[in-house]
């Protein structure tokens, strides 16, 4: 039986990150995945998502100039967008690979499973293993319903050859927002289901109210308050029903349903149980190190973990935390202070630290600048009519708490507020700060 150091379960960010890390301290590693390698981020999430969002943001650009100076009427080629993406996404198994070989790590392909507390199996060849890293990302929760089977997945949107006429996303978080709006610039009639109260639940009220009318301008039909109960064929296509206190049920006609309602920890081929890994409603059994509790030589990172935000550099943070428990021994724990978080929206919306409840709930005294402001020179360059912004600032301290914004260049400066976090600078600190002008980070002064 072969043995390593460390077999690494996926191939994404976490993955790539602690295999480089252990791998310079000599160690001996395999990395298996049954997918293409390279990961969520790059191959199904973040990089071809924004490659695509690359597209609207040029057809949208066109409309808000349109009577400023700019002529002509623009279309998205989805073919040919899809093709852009690649250019990105098609060479990045093959170079993953060829890196794992410069690196001297050993690479299969197949699906992986616990065949002991230290032994992983791959297609019926067995390995011993000294430890192991669960890097295996996320997959959509099941919906539970009937014609669960007739709805396609994010991955699978983002393969699409054509783009369908009729979409329903199920779903109001990330990538229902994200999807919906550049399927209904690429000129698709789009339909949200949304069983919560409202969208983007994650992110302010108030910001989230002032993005809605682009919603509405791109006549993208939002229904909240709809649960959805079944999906069904029907002549030409599908049909999505769904229910509504005390309103009239729904029955939406799609020709494609995406499941936009949620991911959790993808753990159910792993057989956690021959590992002796302990899970808890579906999310592994983990210490504050990132180690298993029931079988110590056992780690997770990124999505597998479900610690931190699923986001890509909260994986690279994971990574690097059990890269750096396994050199040295558990010592080290991840720390998710100042994280940003961005739906790529166009324009975007973005948050970082706490809201205003949590800021609350956690006993803070603190003020709230904020405002809806289209008239400051960063919107009106851009005949944008989205923007603003809310920033808490702790009085005692002077502290930037939270900040969230929308509009132009959102998910560029929100990074900003996303350091002052993380590294304790007051709203002083960066109102002392000279930005380059007119950008959008030199808005940041007049936000605090």
């Amino acid at each position: 039986m072969d043995s390593y150091d460390l077999i690494v379960i996926g191939s994404g960010t976490a993955a790539q990150v602690a295999v480089a890390k252990v791998r310079a301290a000599g160690w001996s590693v395999a990395v298996i995945d049954h997918r293409p390698f390279g990961g969520t981020c790059a191959l199904r999430g973040c990089d071809p998502k924004k490659m695509l969002v690359s597209g609207e943001e040029a057809i949208d650009a066109a409309r808000r100039m349109a009577g400023h100076g700019v002529e002509g009427a623009l279309a998205i080629d989805w073919p040919g967008l899809m093709a852009f993406k690649r250019t990105f996404t098609d060479p990045i198994p093959a170079k993953q690979e060829q890196r794992y070989t410069e690196l001297g790590v050993d690479a299969f392909h197949g699906l992986a499973r616990f065949a002991g507390p230290d032994a992983i199996e791959v297609d019926g060849r067995a390995f011993q293993a000294r430890h192991v890293l669960i890097a295996t990302g996320a997959r959509p929760v099941p919906l539970g319903i009937p014609g669960e089977e007739l709805v396609s997945t994010s991955d699978d949107f983002l393969e699409l050859p054509a783009l369908p006429r009729r979409i329903a996303l199920i779903g109001g978080g990330y990538v229902a927002a994200e999807f919906s709006h550049l399927a209904a610039r690429a000129g698709a009639e789009v339909t949200i289901l949304q069983r919560a109260p409202r969208l983007l639940p994650n992110f302010d009220p108030d910001l989230v109210g002032w993005l809605m009318p682009r919603f509405e301008e791109l006549g993208i039909a939002v229904e909240t308050g709809a649960t959805v109960t079944r999906v069904g064929r029907v002549q030409g296509g599908l049909i999505v029903h769904a229910s509504r206190p005390g309103a009239p049920d729904l029955a939406v006609p799609a020709d494609l349903v995406v499941h936009a309602a949620g991911r959790g920890p993808d753990l159910d081929a792993l057989d956690l149980t021959a590992g002796q890994v302990t899970a808890r409603d579906g999310r592994l059994h983990l210490n504050e190190h990132l180690q298993s509790v029931s079988n110590p030589r056992v780690y997770a990172a990124g999505d597998a973990a479900g610690v931190g935000p699923p986001l890509t550099p909260v994986s690279s943070q994971d990574a690097k935390v059990v890269a750096a428990n396994l050199l040295d021994g558990p010592s080290h724990r991840p720390d998710y202070r100042g994280v940003p978080s961005v739906a790529f929206t166009v324009p975007s919306i973005a948050a970082v630290g706490l809201s205003e409840d949590e800021a609350r709930r956690q006993g803070h005294k603190f003020r709230v600048n904020a405002g809806s402001t289209p008239n400051w020179f960063s919107a009106r360059r851009l005949a944008e009519r989205v923007y603003g912004h809310k920033v808490l600032i702790e009085e005692a301290t002077d502290r930037i708490l939270g900040a969230h914004l929308v509009g132009p260049h959102a998910e560029e400066v929100i990074n900003l507020f996303g350091l002052a976090i993380r590294h304790g600078l007051t709203a002083a600190d960066l109102r002392s700060t000279m930005f380059a002008y007119p950008t959008g980070a030199s808005d940041l002064g007049y936000m605090l």
